[in-house]
Formats: structure tokens, sequence, C-alpha cells
């Protein structure tokens, strides 16, 4: 399965929450945390908001380079207010290679797949939840179920 720009942008706009504190950073790292461990799948866990890392985990089988793959996706996402699946797409239809475009440091961006944006309703960007160590689109899969299973939680 793959996913369209439009499909991507549906996420993005539905995938808003209605309150976003440390609990819900916490809770949200929690889940994919346990998420993963269903799948069996080695990923790194990171949730990020008003400019501080709130959660972030690595699990066993992961290594220093998903941490460095998550910043720079994480990076991507808070300046374009894009999922960094999104960017990548994009990018393809383009015919361009994100990374390698005059205005992007690649050692601090990239367009793969696997962070998605958080947003409060009505509010905005207030950070990024990032997953690293699947295929990109497996990545992002793993992130907007996430957030979609906190959506019933949020309406209480």
């Amino acid at each position: 399965m793959s996913l369209t720009l439009a499909e991507i942008e549906q996420q993005e706009e539905a995938l808003q929450l209605s309150h976003f504190n440390h609990d819900v950073a916490w809770q949200l790292g929690c889940t994919l945390k346990q998420m993963a461990e269903s799948q069996q799948v080695a990923v790194a866990i990171e949730v990020y908001g008003f400019g501080q890392t709130l959660f972030q985990y690595a699990m066993p089988g992961t290594c220093a380079d998903h941490l460095d793959w998550m910043r720079r996706k994480r990076n991507s996402v808070l300046r374009y207010g894009h999922s960094s699946y999104y960017l990548s797409l994009y990018n393809a239809q383009k015919q361009r290679e994100f990374e390698t475009q005059p205005h992007i440091d690649a050692a601090a961006y990239c367009a793969h797949g696997g962070s998605f944006p958080i947003r409060i309703a009505g509010s905005g960007l207030v950070g990024a939840v990032t997953v690293s160590g699947l295929a990109q689109l497996e990545d992002h899969q793993m992130v907007s179920n996430a957030l979609q299973s906190l959506l019933p939680m949020q309406a209480q």
C-alpha cells in the first residue's frame, strides 16, 4: 500500500489533537513502544514538542544512526509543516532529491517517512512525533496509527 499526497494531507488535517502536553507526549511515546513490541519490530521513538524532546526510546536492535535519522526527519517536519513522508513523495513527484537541493543542509534535514507534525486543532504546529527503524511507509503508518489511537481519548 502506498499513499498519495492528497491522502497524507487528509491525514495531517484529521490527526490534529485537541490538546498536547507532557503527559500526552508520554502516552503517545508509550503507545508507539507497545505497537512496535506487538509487531516485533525494533524502532527508535521520539516525541518532540515546545522546543524539547518529551519522550525518547531506542528499542534493543536500534543504533545511534536511528537517533540521527529522527533528528533530521523532525527538523524537516518543523521547518515545512508536513510529514516527512509527504516531503519524500512531493520531491519524488518533482523528480528531485530533497537533500541535494541547494537550500537544504542534508546533515540537518531529510525527507524520509516517519515523522509527523503534532498540531493542536485551531492553534497549529507544536511539535513532531518520529519513528525510525522500518521502511519509510511503515514508519509513517506506525506514527499515524498511534496518533489516530489518541483521538478518542482526546474527545473525552
